[in-house]
Parts: structure tokens; C-alpha cells; sequence
């Protein structure tokens, strides 16, 4: 763990946390690499900007094939249950119906929240067959599906008569064996990360207590959220950029011993050597990848209580492998040295942190090019969509096409809390 003066502190929001803590911070530093690398000086990777265009027209055809009506969802955790043509929501009415629209909103978050920290890179290896269907699902959708059915029995509640929901009871409770056997992992079924998976829930359920502003006191669950936000929101309306804050705050214990800055540990966010040293915290680049996901994924649940969700576009991008993998597979990012090609590069590395901080600057300017394309704007065509429409399933479609198996084109070392 990288442990960073404390000096400054006032009131436990040291301002160099709070501005790391903003999607302003991520787009900043992240633009601070690719300028680096339009000027050909970064260590690991070429930038080609020549090949963006066509990037962008393959992501357009993508969108197209999947949303041929151009009514794009939301990239979010939702998506995900609603694989094989069938939402797994549906799966809970009537009985979600018969709860009020509050308790509906908490037990969606409860089950959002749960799954989206499951949802880290699973490997090549493992499947999760689906019960009652028989269907087989790897990877994003089959932790999904994996997580839904999990929920719905029960796994991380603590009231045995109220099984869907999270609680803290419940995940503190939760053991590598429990969740091994609620996501079939055997030794012909390894699961990456599944110790890190288990501790990134008992974490939760330690945080959970240790926080009721945001959880409550009795009881305490994640969906306790909803019952905030409301507080917070003004004339119905509640940022995007709040929610993040709220959930970088409220979230941010869980994470595995990272850098620390004033006695908080900052999470997704990684030092960078080639970024100048001149004060605190200057040569750290925040992604804050799993909590915009989670914060995606909480919109849906938000609006459905009547929220407006504001500064939609002021979040950024997700620095993950499905994303960066299509500027390396499109050709507008190459690997200095082919040999890096061929090992697997764990988070803190500087070649892993040059890839994500630079995929998130090549899909704001993706996101331009599409625009113009269809003619829309930020406020039609939120990133958030792009995203789903879009770059992440342009991503794996072309890492499919590329290799078998359709693995990323650079190797990851997931402990199972970053990707």
C-alpha cells in the first residue's frame, strides 16, 4: 500500500481526495498521458489517430446491428439480466409489484450493488449454468446471471424471511464456499478472483454498519441509498456526479489496500511515473472504473422512483479491457514491445495504467465522431449509451474475430476488485 501525507486535512475532505474523487480528475489526468503519447514520449504504447474513423464507423455498424431503431438503454448492469431475450426481473413479479415503488427502488440497488461487485474479469474458463433454463453463460452475463440467482436465494441477506435483499449481516457472513457453490465453481470451473470477490462483500457488509448517513442504522443494506438520495435530490433532480461522490464515499473502505491519501484509501486510482511529481497526489491517475459502473447501473432504479438524473455526460468512460481492447485491436493504439503481448500485467503496472487513461480519452473522442455522424449531441446520445450501444460490444466482437476464445489482446492479473 502507497500511504501519502496527511497535512491539510481539514474535516476529514482533504481536497486533493475530494478533486481525485471527480470525474474531472479522471478526464484530467487521463489527458495528461495521451497528450504524452501524441507526442510519441510514453513508455508502452503508440497513439495512430488516422486509425480512429474507421474505429469509429466499425462502432456505428455495431450499434446499428444491435439497436436498429436507435433506441439505446443505458450501459448498466441491467443489460445483463436481460441476456436470451428474457429480463430476470421478470422473474420476481408478482412479488416486486406487491412492495411500494421505495422498497422496490432499495431491493433493485440492494441487487445492483451486490452483482456489479461480482462482476470483475472471470477468465476464460469458468460457465454458470442457469437453473430452470439450462442455459450457459460465461463471462459479464454469467456473473450476472450467477449474482441474480444468487440474490433471489437468499445468499447475502441475514433475514431468513426477507431473502431478497442485502444486508450487512448477510455479507459479512458470506464465506469463499458459499459463493463458490451459488456460482457452480469446481476445479474444472475456477473462477478468477473468487477469494477477492468474497472479501470485496464482507468488506461491504463491515462498511455498511460503519456508515448509517448512507445505510441506515437498522439494518443496514446498500439500498439504504435510495432513502439518501431522496433526501438529497432538489425538485426531483439528483447529479450523476453526486450519486458517483456518494458512492466513492460511502463504498470506498471495501477496496483492497491501495494508495492512500490522508488516511483514505483512494480506490481505482494509480500512480504513473511519467506524470510530474511537483505535490501531493500530482502523479496519480483516478479511474474510479467499478463505482461509474455501479453508478450506471443505479440510474434506471432512480428514474423509475421519478428522479431527473442530471450532468448525465459529466461521468466518464470505463477503463476496462473490452473498451481497450478495441483501440488495440482497431489499430489505433500499438504495444512498443510485442513481448508485452504475451505476459499478464497486474493493475499498478505503468502499461496497464497508460492503456485504461488512454482509452478513456479515445472514447470521448469517439463519441465525437459518432455524434457527428448521427447527427445528435451529448444530450441525445449520452456517452453512457455510446457505451452500450456501442463500444463495449464493439469491443468484444472484434476481440472474438481477432482471437479465439475472444480474450482481450493484452493479459490482465485480476485479483477480482478492478476489471
Amino acid at each position: 500500500m502507497m500511504t501519502l501525507g496527511g497535512d491539510g486535512m481539514v474535516g476529514g475532505a482533504h481536497p486533493t481526495v475530494s478533486y481525485l474523487q471527480s470525474p474531472q480528475a479522471i478526464r484530467d489526468r487521463a489527458r495528461a498521458l495521451f497528450h504524452l503519447a501524441e507526442q510519441d514520449q510514453l513508455q508502452h504504447f503508440r497513439y495512430h489517430p488516422e486509425a480512429l474513423p474507421a474505429t469509429a464507423a466499425y462502432v456505428l455498424d455495431v450499434m446499428r446491428q444491435q439497436y436498429p431503431n436507435s433506441e439505446i438503454p443505458f450501459h448498466s448492469r441491467w443489460r445483463h439480466f436481460e441476456v436470451e431475450g428474457r429480463s430476470r426481473l421478470d422473474l420476481l413479479e408478482p412479488k416486486l409489484s406487491e412492495l411500494d415503488p421505495l422498497e422496490q427502488a432499495r431491493l433493485k440497488v440492494d441487487l445492483a450493488i451486490t452483482s456489479v461487485l461480482l462482476d470483475a474479469g472471470a477468465g476464460s474458463q469458468w460457465r454458470y449454468v442457469e437453473p430452470g433454463t439450462g442455459l450457459g453463460f460465461a463471462r459479464s452475463e454469467g456473473l450476472a446471471i450467477a449474482s441474480f440467482h444468487s440474490f433471489t436465494a437468499g445468499l447475502f441477506s441475514g433475514q431468513p424471511d426477507q431473502p431478497w435483499q442485502a444486508d450487512a449481516h448477510g455479507l459479512t457472513k458470506l464465506t469463499a464456499d458459499h459463493l463458490a457453490q451459488a456460482f457452480q465453481v469446481t476445479d474444472d470451473n475456477p473462477l478468477l478472483g473468487l477469494e477477492g470477490r468474497v472479501a470485496l462483500l464482507q468488506k461491504l457488509g463491515h462498511t455498511l454498519r460503519q456508515q448509517p448517513q448512507f445505510f441506515g442504522s437498522e439494518l443496514p443494506r446498500p439500498g439504504h441509498l435510495v432513502d439518501y438520495w431522496l433526501q438529497t435530490a432538489s425538485h426531483s433532480q439528483l447529479s450523476a456526479t453526486t450519486i458517483l461522490q456518494t458512492i466513492l464515499l460511502g463504498l470506498g473502505p471495501i477496496w483492497p489496500g491501495r494508495v492512500e491519501l490522508a488516511g483514505i484509501n483512494l480506490g481505482d486510482v494509480w500512480p504513473h511515473p511519467q506524470l510530474p511529481n511537483t505535490g501531493l497526489g500530482s502523479n496519480l491517475v483516478p479511474f474510479h472504473k467499478l463505482s461509474q459502473w455501479l453508478t450506471y447501473s443505479l440510474l434506471e432504479p432512480l428514474q423509475d422512483l421519478g428522479l431527473t438524473i442530471t450532468d448525465l455526460d459529466q461521468l466518464t468512460g470505463l477503463a476496462e479491457y473490452r473498451n481497450g481492447g478495441l483501440f488495440v485491436d482497431m489499430g489505433v493504439l500499438s504495444l512498443r514491445n510485442s513481448a508485452d503481448f504475451e505476459i499478464a500485467h497486474p493493475p499498478e503496472s505503468p502499461l496497464i495504467v497508460e492503456w485504461r487513461a488512454l482509452t478513456l480519452c479515445l472514447l470521448d473522442d469517439l463519441a465525437i465522431h459518432i455524434r457527428q455522424s448521427l447527427s445528435r449531441d451529448a444530450e441525445t446520445l449520452p456517452l453512457v449509451k455510446i457505451l452500450q450501444g456501442g463500444t463495449w460490444a464493439a469491443g468484444r466482437q472484434i476481440a472474438a474475430e481477432r482471437r479465439s476464445g475472444g480474450e482481450p489482446p493484452i493479459q490482465l492479473a485480476s485479483d477480482g476488485t478492478v476489471f
